[in-house]
């Protein structure tokens, strides 16, 4: 039985927080949030329907080789990189500001699995002298929302996996606009789908994805443990949400 099977119907309401939803992601060289390096990005505005009012894309030159591996995924080689790129820093620091703007305007950013993106953004931010966001607010992730509303259902996580199981249509998967845009859609369906059993203000769905990120990490980590994946001396994973 999932949660919100488990607790009784309330008086249906969408979330006030659907009325514009930003959405956010990255592209990169790697999985290293430390080390590795942005290659695209995509900051933009979703209405209540899911159109699209406002977007903004970018094609960075790492300043260092995109692995063959990472180019295949996401479709962007060094020689395209360094031909069509913009600078590293310039990226970053208007990427940092577009964020920062949606957030002052109190629109919530969605992203899906936010520790990496807002982590990756937040050292990049620090390789290149900028100042970061530190504690980006408010964020929506629809990975940790999924995993609570719905726990026990089987299968992958992944964005296309589930966007998939929400009919969230996902093309172009692994492209930064493509992934952001159905990050968003993802999490309108969320609202629509468990909105009467999700926190009542966008500040404490915020707080509440916080506990819960930890709570699904703790869980995680007892599942590696228990199947041989990890072994119980070793560190528990990082459940910090939604930067690290």
């Amino acid at each position: 039985m999932t949660l919100w099977q488990a607790e009784p119907l309330p008086l249906f309401q969408i979330p006030e927080w659907t009325r514009l939803v930003g959405v956010f992601d990255l592209e990169t060289t790697g999985v290293d949030v430390e080390n590795d390096r942005i290659v695209t990005a995509h900051v933009g505005v979703l209405d209540a329907d899911g159109h699209v009012v406002d977007a903004r894309d970018w094609l960075a030159d790492p300043g260092v080789d995109i692995p063959a591996g990472a180019a295949a995924i996401h479709g962007v080689t060094t020689e395209r990189a360094r031909a069509e790129g913009a600078p590293a820093r310039r990226v970053v620091a208007e990427v940092v500001e577009a964020l920062a703007a949606l957030f002052d305007a109190g629109i919530p950013v969605v992203a899906y699995n936010a520790p990496f993106d807002f982590s990756m953004l937040k050292h990049e931010a620090v390789r290149h002298g900028i100042t970061p966001i530190h504690a980006p607010a408010p964020v929506i992730d629809p990975l940790v929302v999924d995993k609570t509303y719905d726990r026990y259902r089987r299968g992958k996580r992944t964005l296309s996996v589930v966007a998939e199981h929400y009919a969230v249509p996902l093309e172009s998967a692994h492209e930064a606009c493509a992934d952001a845009v159905a990050a968003g859609r993802l999490a309108l369906a969320l609202a629509e789908r468990f909105g009467p059993w999700m926190p009542s203000t966008l500040d404490e769905l915020h707080t509440r994805q916080i506990s819960w990120a930890r709570a699904q990490a703790a869980s995680l980590t007892e599942y590696f443990v228990k199947v041989g994946r990890l072994d119980a001396t070793a560190p528990p994973l990082d459940g910090a949400w939604p930067i690290r």
